[in-house]
């Protein structure tokens, strides 16, 4: 599947597709040569009732990888979804009922890897042109869905780093009742910037990683 020209969205939004596909890759990120499956997430962005947003989910407690932790819609690519655009439509459309047709690709920004899971990710961003409606399609993988403003995820009350037991410390948000941290708090931040949107938050709000989240990420 292709990707539409980076115009075919609002003004606000252009910039960051045009930025996206040149992104820099963190070293901790950069994928293996070989050795790791490949993957996609949608990077969705949409206008609601309260403005731009973005489209999260918190996956399922009983997932055996990231289980409990909020994300971009998306998962490993099969062979007949044509690359990581294809995937990534094809895992919002199950996880979330995103309808493929209303979306414009906009960009595909660099492989990244996580290490915990072993997934090299490609980050596809779209815009919304003909929103749909979207629940939990598959209360197997997925909690809940929603869309979260950018305003919310701006939102300096609604900014901190977290702590992982090995002393990392990463960006989280907190917003809709989810804790977004690790490779998708991550991939945000970076999101908000490149786009312009991020606002001066209190980086010094340091908290420790909920047990709980410890416990279903490491698929305990």
């Amino acid at each position: 599947m292709t990707v539409d020209s980076a115009t075919d969205c609002p003004e606000w939004l252009r910039g960051f597709a045009a930025k996206a596909p040149r992104m820099p890759v963190p070293a901790p990120l950069r994928p293996p040569a070989n050795g790791a499956r490949a993957a996609a997430v949608l990077i969705l962005f949409g206008e609601g009732p309260d403005g731009p947003d973005l489209l999260l989910l918190q996956r399922a407690d009983t997932l055996r990888k990231h289980a409990g932790q909020p994300a971009f819609p998306g998962g490993g690519i099969d062979p007949g979804d044509g690359g990581p655009v294809g995937a990534a439509l094809r895992e919002a459309a199950e996880e979330t009922g995103v309808d493929p047709s209303g979306v414009s690709v906009l960009a595909t920004m660099p492989e990244m890897y996580i290490a915990h899971s072993g997934y090299r990710v490609t980050p596809v961003v779209g815009w919304w042109r003909e929103p749909s409606a979207v629940d939990a399609t598959d209360p197997g993988e997925v909690a809940s869905v929603a869309r979260v403003p950018l305003s919310e995820l701006t939102d300096p009350a609604n900014r901190l780093r977290v702590r992982a037991p090995s002393g990392h410390l990463g960006p989280a948000f907190r917003v809709r009742g989810m804790l977004v941290w690790g490779f998708t708090g991550g991939l945000l931040h970076a999101v908000l910037e490149a786009g312009g949107w991020d606002r001066p938050w209190d980086t010094t709000r340091i908290e420790d990683l909920p047990d709980e989240a410890v416990y279903l990420a490491r698929g305990e």
